[in-house]
């Protein structure tokens, strides 16, 4: 089944979201070359898809995992929790129904 990973970022966490990228985009990829990955992207902290020094306000991961504290452990071992640019994680049961 596939799970919503919607997650919060600390505020002015920039600094550590950019060193601790390439340890999350690794983890991410893996599941993409399972075909477990729906899809995966930051929130823009201003109307931009650029937003340079206003950074990001979190993150959307939907991923197929065998079940919901699956999908919450792989979420709460992603560096970007792990490391603080998180401040909170919340995972939701997903039915994709289009396209």
């Amino acid at each position: 089944m596939f799970y919503a990973i919607i997650a919060t970022d600390h505020q002015n966490s920039l600094d550590k979201r950019t060193a601790y990228r390439p340890a999350h985009l690794a983890r991410i990829k893996v599941l993409q070359d399972q075909g477990k990955l729906l899809l995966a992207g930051p929130f823009p902290a201003i109307d931009s898809s650029d937003p340079g020094l206003d950074g990001f306000t979190g993150s959307l991961i939907v991923a197929e995992f065998i079940s919901l504290d699956d999908a919450i452990l792989w979420a709460h071992e992603d560096p970007f929790y792990t490391s603080g640019v998180y401040a909170s994680i919340e995972v939701k049961p997903f039915r994709k129904t289009l396209p």
